[in-house]
């Protein structure tokens, strides 16, 4: 089985570690099985908030028009690694 390398990239000036370390620990908990490991990066780069999986950007902030739901960063991973996985109530559609 694949296991992946998720890192996410934050903007420490924009004070977004803790958002990036939860989400980390979120992705971990939900990933647990098909994760190698999730790195946090800091970048030099204001207003960043990159979510890849190796050198795959499933979610830029900037791109994507600011931040999303968490339900929202676990389902764009599940269909980038498993997309057979049932991801709970952060399935549901609100």
């Amino acid at each position: 089985m694949t296991k992946y390398e998720i890192t996410i990239e934050y903007c420490p000036k924009c004070n977004w570690m803790l958002r990036a370390a939860w989400l980390a620990q979120e992705i971990l908990v939900t990933f647990e099985n098909e994760l190698e490991k999730v790195s946090l990066k800091p970048s030099s780069i204001a207003g960043i908030f990159i979510l890849k999986i190796g050198e795959h950007t499933v979610f830029d902030r900037k791109i994507n028009g600011g931040f999303v739901e968490p339900k929202i960063y676990k389902q764009l991973i599940r269909d980038y690694i498993a997309p057979q996985k049932y991801l709970g109530h952060s399935e549901d559609k609100d």
